[in-house]
């Protein structure tokens, strides 16, 4: 399980990420991708957290896996450094 900057519910299954809405990101290297490839966030503990920093990344594009969202709990915000992931 990890959680947004600002406490959203993120499941993780295999390398792919799942909101409440289902498929968001995939995992690789400790950075989350969208479909497109584009840089959503880097792992930072039990958190994902947008950072300009790392926002030059690019993943390779795959196709969107088809799951249902989830109905987990979310958390208090994270003071770490870095933004809310575009997700």
């Amino acid at each position: 399980m990890l959680y947004t900057k600002e406490g959203r519910a993120l499941t993780v299954d295999d390398d792919d990420l799942i909101s409440r809405a289902g498929h968001v990101a995939r995992l690789r290297d400790g950075y989350a991708f969208a479909p497109d490839g584009r840089y959503v966030g880097t792992v930072v503990g039990d958190r994902l957290i947008y950072r300009r920093s790392d926002s030059a990344r690019r993943g390779s594009p795959y196709a969107r896996r088809a799951t249902a969202g989830h109905a987990y709990a979310d958390r208090a915000p994270s003071g770490a450094y870095g933004d809310e992931p575009p997700i």
